[in-house]
Formats: structure tokens, C-alpha cells, sequence
């Protein structure tokens, strides 16, 4: 059930039995992919010893029966087709994250970790945290530049780079 004050207010999105089903369905079809993989890798016993997808194999089989065990429970289970497993006002705060998060990802693969880091925070702290745009900018530069100065300076760690650094010559 939701917790707060509140929760009665805040229409339901999804239930926790379909997000139950969804996850088992998920993890059967990896577990299947997996014992399929590893069963033709070599999933039996060979004269010198267990062959490469031995153990793995019989991973992926438990990784399925707990799946197939969760998904007859959720299919029995009264209770969770009535619980509500996110609210569509918890579900847009769940975005307001993510959604930049995803953002950061890309952003680090076209201009580099450390100015994809100064615009995720500093955007971040403005939007979502509603701060001072000074402030934003200025964590995001000092929170960048002291993580430039510790990975790429310090411990001379190959970090994903992007053109600003590369018209700095790093």
C-alpha cells in the first residue's frame, strides 16, 4: 500500500502484481536465453571436468523455476492484484529523475563524462531542486573539476573524454 498522507488521493498507475508478473516474465526469458547459451557452450560433465557452461546452466534453470514460482504465487496472490504498486504522481517524480539520468548517459557519450557531469548537476539542481542557478553552476564546475582532478591527475584513469578536454589537450 501507498504511505502517506496522501495516498488515497494519488490515482493508481500500475498494481504490484503486474509489475510482479512483468519482472518475473523478464527474468524467465533471461534465464531461458541464459541456459539455452550455456547449454551450447557445454552444460555437461566432461572426462577432465565441468565443461564451460556447466555451472551456468544449472544457474539459469533455478533463475527459471523462481521465476515460473513467482509468477504462479503473483497469479494466485488476491492481495497484490489490489495494491498499488505506484501512483501517477509518484510515477512523474520517478521520471523527473530518471528521465535526466537517461539524458547523462547520452550526454557522456557525445561530450565526455565531465562536462555530461557539469550539465546533469547544474541542470539538475535547477529544475528538479529549484536552486539558484549560480549555485548550480558553480557545484557543477567544482564537482567536476575535483572529479577531473582525481581520476584523470591523480590516478591517471582513462575516463570518457569529449572535445572540450581535447581542445585542452587531455
Amino acid at each position: 500500500m501507498s504511505d502517506g498522507p496522501h495516498a488515497d488521493l494519488d490515482p493508481a498507475l500500475v498494481s504490484t502484481r503486474s509489475v510482479e508478473l512483468a519482472v518475473m516474465a523478464l527474468l524467465l526469458c533471461l534465464a531461458i536465453f541464459l541456459g539455452w547459451d550455456n547449454w551450447r557452450l557445454g552444460a555437461g560433465w566432461a572426462p577432465d571436468g565441468p565443461q564451460p557452461g556447466y555451472f551456468p546452466f544449472y544457474l539459469a534453470v533455478l533463475l527459471g523455476g523462481a521465476s515460473l514460482w513467482g509468477i504462479a504465487a503473483a497469479l494466485r496472490s488476491e492481495e497484490l492484484r489490489e495494491e498499488i504498486f505506484v501512483g501517477r504522481s509518484a510515477f512523474g517524480r520517478v521520471l523527473r529523475v530518471f528521465l535526466p539520468t537517461i539524458g547523462f548517459v547520452l550526454l557522456v557519450q557525445l561530450i565526455g563524462l565531465y562536462v555530461a557531469s557539469f550539465v546533469f548537476i547544474a541542470a539538475f539542481m535547477v529544475f528538479v531542486g529549484r536552486l539558484a542557478v549560480w549555485k548550480s553552476l558553480l557545484t557543477g564546475f567544482v564537482f567536476s573539476a575535483l572529479m577531473f582532478y582525481v581520476f584523470d591527475v591523480q590516478f591517471n584513469v582513462l575516463m570518457p573524454k569529449g572535445p572540450l578536454e581535447a581542445a585542452f589537450g587531455f
